[in-house]
């Protein structure tokens, strides 16, 4: 039986090895969103923005809001294990 399995899903191989793709692609993805040093560094860029006035304080809030919630979720995880 385990040859006939073998056999008949051996077309769906390809589709297989592009789902795994896309779960490495989407894992390294979400590894980078919400690696702590990149979300600090991002948040020093935005204090750097606002100082020298290329962004306005309520867009630079909104912005810093939105690193701090993430940087609060990639705490999260790390405590998780996950």
């Amino acid at each position: 039986m385990g040859l006939f399995s073998a056999l008949v899903s051996l077309p769906l191989a390809p589709v297989r090895g592009v789902v795994w793709i896309a779960e490495q692609v989407r894992d390294e993805a979400e590894r980078e969103y919400y690696d702590a040093d990149t979300i600090r560094r991002q948040l020093e860029d935005v204090a750097e923005a606002r100082e020298n006035g290329s962004i306005d304080d309520e867009e630079a809030d909104a912005l810093e809001e939105a690193l701090v919630a993430r940087l609060i979720e990639a705490n999260r995880r790390r405590r998780e294990g996950g």
